[in-house]
């Protein structure tokens, strides 16, 4: 497959609206590593892929909620050389293969590659707007499915994850403990304030507490 036929839009990033999406709700925003998959540094391998404890359940539960389920993700490895578009495409086949094991599935995802020690050739980039703490990916999203992102949430495992939302418009979002999150719980809470709520918990199962579950449209 060529790199023409991945879903990147014009800089680059990969925006892949999935058939049969929800659209025209808030959305239930999701870090990948740390958060629904175990943190492995680059994740490239099918078989290095592991779903976290309960982050399917959680994904179903939104599905049932008709809650948009969003995947926002920093890809610097490829960037890097490290991996490519097509190890990046297989082990999201094997995620979205793991969850739908428990009667879940993604209905977006996104990716940014962009890094600015970027070793190949157009991924360079200082600061990119799609590159998590700032909040293109979500709106990315927004757009395309039409979210309401000023009553959706994100989950995530570093004080990047947190900012995005804060900057994309988000109500709030939940910093977990898997991954990276017991190294960024200060930062990350201390990103809380008027507007924006930042809320603490274990795992990704402290989603289903979230008022985006509590009080569905």
């Amino acid at each position: 497959m060529t790199e023409h036929s991945y879903p990147l839009d014009a800089d680059g990033v990969w925006c892949q609206v999935l058939p049969g999406c929800t659209r025209g709700r808030p959305a239930l925003f999701l870090d990948r590593d740390g958060v629904v998959v175990e943190d492995v540094d680059y994740l490239h391998r099918v078989e290095d892929v592991a779903i976290c404890p309960q982050a399917a359940a959680v994904i179903a539960a939104a599905n049932r909620s008709a809650i948009p389920v969003v995947l926002v993700t920093n890809q610097s490895g490829i960037a890097r050389g490290y991996y490519g578009w097509a190890e990046f495409q297989a082990v999201q086949q094997a995620i979205a293969a793991a969850v739908a094991d428990a009667g879940a599935r993604f209905d977006a995802i996104y990716a940014c590659p962009h890094h600015r020690d970027a070793k190949v050739l157009g991924l360079r980039h200082p600061d990119h707007p799609a590159r998590k703490p700032n909040p293109g990916m979500l709106r990315r999203a927004g757009e395309a499915l039409a979210i309401d992102l000023a009553r959706s949430w994100l989950v995530g495992d570093r004080a990047s994850d947190i900012e995005a939302a804060k900057r994309a418009g988000l109500a709030g979002a939940l910093h977990v403990q898997t991954g990276y999150g017991r190294a960024e719980s200060v930062a990350s809470l201390a990103l809380s304030g008027a507007g924006f709520d930042v809320r603490a918990a274990a795992s990704i199962a402290g989603a289903l507490t979230l008022p985006l579950f509590q009080h569905p449209l």
